[in-house]
């Protein structure tokens, strides 16, 4: 018990658990369990909080938590368990953040300057695509492009992901900012590459993907760089959640 006039204590799973702001929330949902599990809050062989008790903490809907628990099983951090005695559990042996490269093992440090240099220069990249005039070929290009990533399958996703946002950078006509995209993104896919594609992600970018290009094509710079910051914010979310 606390002593009289001293601060309650903090309840860490509250403060794992905390609900979520964002409009990620399946990918937030998967990186605030991550988080918990990582930080020693739920131990291997714990049972996580009641489904129920879960969404409301998170405040998302149970469609939303059950599709992100359902990701951790199939990945291997969690798993099922029926019964009496059952629900979601902490495996035993979960599994490890992988190295990105051979020789070239991730720290926190390298994720977050990966990911800060990429909000920078995708966030500018959007926003002057959206001022930029162009002729009509550029748009049918960046169309196109789009097109190709919404009807990708599992296996050319993130190939197709990539090409969608180099085009949006190349819309700029800075051949400049848009050399520099394509290097910031092939640390991008390195990272994507070391964690599972998940399905419910796939659907969630898609229409973010839509409202990015239809905002550059309409030229509201304002809403094209809102609609790509909460789009990074997401896949910044999962490799979090997964690499750190």
């Amino acid at each position: 018990m606390a002593a009289p006039g001293s601060p309650a204590p903090v309840d860490p799973a509250a403060v794992a658990f905390r609900a979520i702001r964002s409009g990620n929330v399946y990918e937030e949902c998967v990186e605030r369990v991550l988080s918990a599990v990582k930080l020693g809050l739920v131990l291997p062989g714990d049972r996580l909080p009641a489904e129920r008790d879960l969404a409301v903490r998170l405040g998302v809907s149970r469609v939303t938590l059950r599709d992100a628990l359902r990701s951790l099983t199939e990945t291997g951090w969690v798993e099922v368990r029926r019964g009496r005695h059952g629900g979601t559990f902490v495996r035993d042996r979960p599994p490890t953040a992988r190295t990105v490269r051979p020789g070239a093992p991730l720290t926190p440090e390298s994720l977050e300057d990966t990911l800060a240099l990429r909000r920078v220069l995708e966030l500018g990249a959007v926003e002057l695509a959206a001022t930029t005039r162009t002729k009509a070929e550029a748009d049918r290009v960046l169309t196109a492009a789009l097109a190709d990533c919404t009807a990708a399958g599992p296996r050319r996703y993130r190939t197709a992901d990539s090409r969608l946002h180099l085009a949006i950078s190349e819309r700029t006509g800075s051949a400049s900012l848009a050399a520099a995209v394509a290097d910031i993104r092939m640390k991008v896919s390195a990272l994507l590459d070391a964690i599972p594609l998940l399905a419910p992600n796939i659907v969630h970018s898609n229409r973010q993907h839509e409202e990015i290009v239809g905002t550059v094509l309409q030229g509201d710079p304002g809403a094209a760089r809102a609609a790509m910051e909460e789009h990074l914010s997401g896949t910044s979310a999962l490799l979090r959640g997964f690499l750190s």
